[in-house]
Formats: C-alpha cells, structure tokens, sequence
C-alpha cells in the first residue's frame, strides 16, 4: 500500500475511533440519536459484516426496535467508571465495524477501576457499587419489555410473511430472517454483558471484603441479590413474563454471601 493512502487510512481509523468513544449519552446512559453512530457508521458497519459473511437486513427499524438497542446500549458500556466495560470496543460491534469480542472480557476490570479511583473514605467504594447496582435493577424492566416487543415484533414478521408471501417478493423472507438474526444477536450480546455485570459486581464485592471490610456491605450484597433474578431470566430467555420486579413465580434468589448472626456487624465471606 502506497505510504499517503496508509496515512489516510491511520488518520481515518483514528477518527472513527474518536467518533465511538464520544457517542452522546442521555438520562439514565441511553444512547442519543446522532449522524455518526446512527447512520455513518452503522453503513460502513453493513458493509464490513456482510465481507464476514453475516446476515445483514435492509429492512428499516421499527420504533420497537430502535427503543431496544437503545436501551440494550446502556447495559453494554459503562461511562460512569472509565470503560471498564470497553466503551470503545462496544462501538465497534454495535456498528458491525468488528465483529463481536466481548467473550475477552474479564471480570477483575471493575474492581480495579474502584481500587485504583481515589475515594475520601474506603466505605464510599460499597455506596458506588450499590449505586451501580441499583442503577442497573432500576433500569431493567424497561429494557425486558422492550426485548419483549422486538421478540414479538421479529414474530409478527414471520406470519404476516407467510400469510402475504403471494403478494411479496420472495427476497422479503431473507430479510425477515436476517432481521430476526441481528435482533438475536442483539439481545444474546445484552445477556452476556448482564452476566459480566453481575460477575464484576459480584468479584468486585468480595475483594473489598477482604481489603476494606465494613458493614455496609450487607447492603451493597442485599442489592446484589435482587439483580440476580434479572440475570437468572435474562439467561433463560424469559422477558415477557411482566415480573416488574424481576422474580418470576417460585424464583429462587442466590443465597448471600454473609451469615446472617445476631451481630449484623460482622461480615464474613461467603
């Protein structure tokens, strides 16, 4: 490659990876609407994935379905502690530009962002988890119900294909299955990055245990535990069973990791 066109192409890849890192970010870390991240990149994104060999549908959005990736969005990165989550990286595969590497992630990154930050008092590392933690249950029915709709919206497509599939272009069923490929694979990325949240969380608590132990960190485990049934259905696939509070009929919750004595002061690990 001539040396100018592999400067461009530097200058253009450093620009794009400037562009991801500073998607705009709106109440509660939903992504806002932008040219960049909504249009130009997912563009280049198609193009790159189909080279792969991916399913790509051209098919526009429903408002069911930009609700979803929104929301999904939030759960995939994690401005508010320094991409210990690979903000960065996220970008990339939300946008299609790389293909999917979250399965590198490793759960120690969280627990050193809190480790490494630097706090007045070691007790304000239990109140940031539990802050973390809140967020994402206060979060998560919405994002179940909008899961929900787009599971029913990709169920939709199927019949109204094969009711009207006379009076349509037979390349409208590959769209159908591409769309319900990338909504798929949308929603399993979202059920990993929920685990790696609650793995992170959970590693994060029990380190701080050892190295800062206070009691307020029978309430930050408390908080842990009411995340798990969300995780528990998100791995079974379950978003529509309308458990606003995430426990579903007989739903049992992890047991805590604390012994539960007289003298609610004295932590011990689990």
């Amino acid at each position: 490659m001539p040396p100018l066109l592999r400067l461009i192409g530097i200058s253009a890849l450093a620009l794009l990876a400037t562009a991801c890192v500073a998607r705009p970010v709106g109440d509660f870390g939903r992504a806002e609407p932008s040219f960049t991240h909504d249009t130009l990149l997912p563009a280049i994104g198609d193009n790159r994935a189909r080279e792969r060999g991916e399913p790509v549908s051209s098919l526009n959005r429903t408002d069911g379905e930009e609700e979803m990736h929104n929301r999904i969005w939030r759960f995939l990165v994690a401005p508010h502690a320094k991409d210990w989550m690979f903000d960065a990286s996220t970008e990339l595969q939300r946008t299609r530009i790389v293909a999917a590497r979250d399965g590198e992630w490793t759960i120690e990154r969280y627990y050193d962002w809190l480790e490494t930050t630097s706090y007045r008092s070691s007790r304000t590392r239990y109140s940031t988890v539990g802050a973390h933690v809140q967020s994402d249950i206060d979060t998560l029915p919405t994002t179940f119900a909008a899961i929900c709709a787009v599971i029913e919206i990709d169920r939709q497509r199927t019949i109204s294909y094969a009711q009207l599939r006379g009076g349509v272009p037979p390349r409208l069923q590959q769209e159908v299955a591409a769309r319900k490929a990338e909504n798929s694979a949308s929603i399993s990325w979202f059920v990993r990055a929920l685990n790696y949240r609650y793995d992170s969380y959970d590693f994060a608590l029990d380190n701080l245990l050892v190295a800062t132990p206070h009691e307020q960190s029978l309430a930050v485990d408390e908080t842990l535990r009411r995340l798990s049934p969300f995780v528990a259905r998100a791995n079974r696939g379950d978003f529509c069973s309308g458990q606003g509070a995430g426990r579903a009929n007989g739903e049992i919750i992890i047991p805590s990791r604390y012994q539960r004595t007289g003298d609610r002061e004295i932590v011990l690990q689990k």
